[in-house]
């Protein structure tokens, strides 16, 4: 047996369900996780010289809704993905997928207090 249902009006309750949210509340959540992944980076990534590491920083957007982080050293992406002459040593890609479940928790939690 087969069942098949189908909700309309999702993106309206989204939409209502931000609006009602507590903007100032998110944009904490939003700084606390990125600075949360920034460190969980610096702390996976291999150090030789620490450039590397010392390159990794965040930024989040003037509404305080986007957080970025990011190395800026011109080779991370050769020591995060690898080269054919060196193995991937991923150290931003296992921060993120440590800190995404944390992050949505956090946002639920900020979205659910906003609608009592």
């Amino acid at each position: 047996m087969r069942l098949k249902c189908d909700v309309k009006g999702l993106n309206k309750l989204q939409k209502k369900l931000l609006k009602a949210a507590d903007k100032s509340k998110i944009r904490d959540t939003v700084e606390r996780n990125t600075t949360e992944l920034q460190e969980k980076a610096m702390r996976k990534v291999p150090v030789d010289t620490g450039h590397l590491q010392g390159s990794i920083g965040f930024t989040t957007s003037k509404d305080g809704m986007t957080g970025t982080v990011r190395a800026q050293a011109d080779y991370s992406q050769y020591v995060e993905l690898g080269t054919r002459y060196m193995q991937a040593q991923p150290y931003m890609k296992p921060a993120f997928d440590s800190q995404k479940d944390i992050f949505i928790k956090d946002l639920k939690k900020d979205i659910i207090e906003s609608l009592k």
